[in-house]
């Protein structure tokens, strides 16, 4: 298939495809910027030398030291964590791209209690502005990869969620390499380290700007009563008039999902707290969208960003500039591979396959690491330079990035945001997004004690992990890809086994489509055909099995 080949669920308009729905979908993800960079500019920044002398780390014991870094990095995360459950009442009633405005708020007000920090007031700001800037970016977390889903034509809705890990990936290479350029064209100062946090300002102000040319989520308005501007709002990103065909079905099968959700759910505040707890396959697809959190942190990877100099030291990569050297390069992989991920891999080899391949590649990488640490041993045998079995351990470490990057990086976010109804959206991803940043938090907190105590043994733990994520993957994650929001339900019905699951109900939702188009066709108009058509779609989002009309 091509680069930008689409896998459509129906005969789709190619003005759909047009510049209204990716910009609006690149506004909103470019939250994610700022999630982006604090991962990846916050372990160089506080192992810049104006930083530890600012701050008297030298006087101060390896643990107490540790300790500190592990609180500055992790009280972010814990942030975030409560940031992702208070989106949920913003995004209900306030919709979506007002939440996001209201998140970038509160994540401006924390980068700038952060540049009040210095050696004479301590780390009392510091402490404090981060904990406000992850609320921040916890709300961003859960309501853009939602409003990036929900705008989102089927065939293309991994790429446009996949925009929120690309900007995610953007923010990382400017966190990475903006050490590096401090560090080297800089002399030690107060100047030197608070420049990278003044930073952050920046890809929030753009958030906000952006959020001023967008329109609000249609499946949001129709939840809320709105119809009408609802349609309006749809007509304007899919470039179609309002009785067009695409437009009429697209409605159709919002109306009649929103139909049985009232009947089955409801749509006020609370029904999705009763539902967890009341419906079997409901609280199934919410343990399963958190789990996908805890095995994309088991992977590693957020101890590799946050304590990256850390991680290299470990493997004999010795010196502040060659850590951040390092580091800035895995940052450049991890941006290019982003790329081919979002414009091929995610829509056409599918989420299943890269979770499951991705996660057995990232062990053997993680497996051969650890090998070379416990036969070398280069943090008790350092070196100027990198000897032929460390080149090798770095080669197998930026391997390990090349599978992780196009598998557990972005896709259990875009999993996340369209794998549930449209009344428990909003809290399902303020679930998953909790579940990323309280194991988020977890890896931030105590990954600079596992290295003192456990040295290669990292490696083997978090090798070990992928394996069995990949076993998980495979006997309880379905494909998605190309699957219109409204036949999750169906999806995820676990009466048919998750690797053959996609395609049954896609045959499903195509036969549901040409029966809508022949009738409506031969009409000229909905009136008998809706009324059947609305059976059809019934039938799929209840989770039933339909052969004719």
């Amino acid at each position: 298939m091509g680069l930008f080949a689409k896998v459509e669920d129906r005969p789709t308009p190619s003005c759909v495809y047009n510049w209204r729905i990716y910009f609006s979908a690149a506004v909103a993800a470019s939250a994610a910027i700022m999630i982006g960079y604090d991962s990846a500019f916050i372990g160089g920044t506080l192992a810049l030398k104006s930083f530890t002398e600012e701050f008297a780390f030298e006087d101060m014991s390896t643990s107490t030291v540790n300790l500190l870094k592990a609180n500055i990095v992790s009280c972010y995360q814990a942030g975030a964590f409560f940031g992702a459950f208070f989106a949920y009442p913003f995004g209900h009633y306030f919709g979506r791209r007002i939440g996001l405005a209201i998140f970038a708020i509160i994540f401006s007000l924390g980068a700038g209690m952060m540049l009040g920090a210095n050696g004479d007031r301590g780390l009392g700001l510091l402490y404090g502005g981060r904990v406000l800037a992850g609320i921040g970016v916890g709300g961003t977390s859960n309501l853009s990869p939602i409003y990036c889903s929900e705008v989102a034509p089927p065939a293309i809705r991994g790429r446009l969620v996949g925009l929120y890990e690309l900007a995610w990936q953007i923010g990382g290479l400017v966190g990475f390499w903006i050490n590096y350029g401090v560090n080297q064209t800089m002399q030690p100062s107060h100047s030197q380290w608070i420049i990278p946090f003044a930073v952050q300002l920046i890809p929030a102000g753009l958030l906000l700007l952006g959020i001023f040319f967008i329109r609000e989520s249609p499946r949001w308005m129709f939840s809320r009563g709105r119809r009408e501007a609802a349609i309006k709002n749809l007509c304007w990103l899919r470039n179609l008039p309002a009785d067009h065909i695409y437009i009429r079905e697209e409605v159709h099968q919002i109306d009649t999902a929103i139909e049985y959700q009232k009947a089955t759910v409801g749509l006020g505040f609370w029904e999705p707290f009763k539902a967890v707890f009341t419906q079997k396959k409901v609280l199934y697809r919410f343990l399963l969208g958190g789990s996908l959190f805890l095995w994309q942190n088991a992977t590693g990877i957020n101890a590799i960003n946050y304590y990256s100099p850390t991680v290299f030291k470990s493997i004999g990569v010795t010196g502040t500039s060659a850590s951040l050297l390092t580091t800035g390069i895995f940052g450049v992989i991890k941006t290019v591979i982003t790329l081919v991920w979002l414009f091929y891999l995610i829509d056409n080899f599918g989420r299943r396959r890269l979770l499951i391949y991705g996660a057995i590649a990232g062990a053997i990488c993680m497996y051969y690491i650890a090998g070379y640490i416990a036969v070398a041993k280069p943090a008790a045998n350092p070196t100027a330079e990198l000897g032929s079995g460390g080149i090798s351990a770095m080669v197998f470490f930026y391997l390990w990035t090349a599978s992780y990057t196009p598998s557990w990086n972005g896709t259990p976010w875009v999993l996340n945001s369209e794998m549930f109804d449209q009344n428990v959206r909003t809290l399902a991803q303020a679930w998953a997004a909790s579940c990323n940043w309280l194991f988020n938090f977890l890896i931030a907190r105590f990954t600079p004690q596992m290295f003192a105590s456990m040295g290669y043994g990292v490696y083997l733990f978090f090798a070990t992990l992928m394996i069995c994520a990949a076993i998980y993957v495979f006997f309880l994650v379905p494909e998605t890809k190309g699957m219109p929001l409204e036949a999750m339900d169906r999806l995820f019905s676990r009466d048919v086994p998750a690797r053959r699951a996609h395609a049954k109900v896609m045959a499903e939702v195509r036969d549901a489509e040409r029966q809508f188009r022949r009738m409506s066709n031969a009409e000229g108009k909905l009136d008998e055909s809706e009324n059947q058509s609305t059976e059809n779609t019934k039938y799929l989002v209840e989770g039933k099995h339909f052969e004719s009309v």
